[in-house]
């Protein structure tokens, strides 16, 4: 069943805030839950994606992946560090611009685990 997506395991990003500077990190942590059955995991992807409301687009802006080799057991929870740089390049949130990071957990087999979480990225700082 873990093959269609049922009992699978999954993932959710917990971030420490929701708001970061340009040129700050953001931390957090990967939390894994497993499903019904053992699955070996395979990695977990993280893009940080920028939304421009005005222009109707979708532009992933940086990445990062995990690569594994572990299995997350029935009913266990895992906890991975999360650490992601914000570019100070990047544009602030606001006026139609806003941004989410895109987390997948990809197993040996089964369906892709999805998660997105909702960023405010902030003006540097002075």
């Amino acid at each position: 069943m873990s093959l269609l997506g049922i009992g699978s395991a999954k993932v959710d990003l917990v971030l420490e805030r929701e708001d970061v500077r340009l040129g700050d990190s953001i931390r957090g942590h990967f939390s894994i839950n497993g499903g019904t059955v053992e699955q070996q995991i395979k990695r977990i992807e993280c893009d940080l994606i920028k939304i421009d409301v005005t222009n109707e687009t979708e532009e992933v802006v940086d990445s990062s992946t995990i690569l594994s080799e572990s299995c997350i057991e029935s009913e266990d929870c895992k906890y991975i560090p999360f650490s992601f740089y914000i570019s100070p390049s990047l544009t602030p949130t606001g006026q139609g611009i806003s941004y989410r990071f895109k987390t997948r957990l990809v197993f040996q087999e089964g369906v892709t685990s999805l998660d997105q979480d909702l960023i405010k990225l902030l003006p540097k700082a002075d």
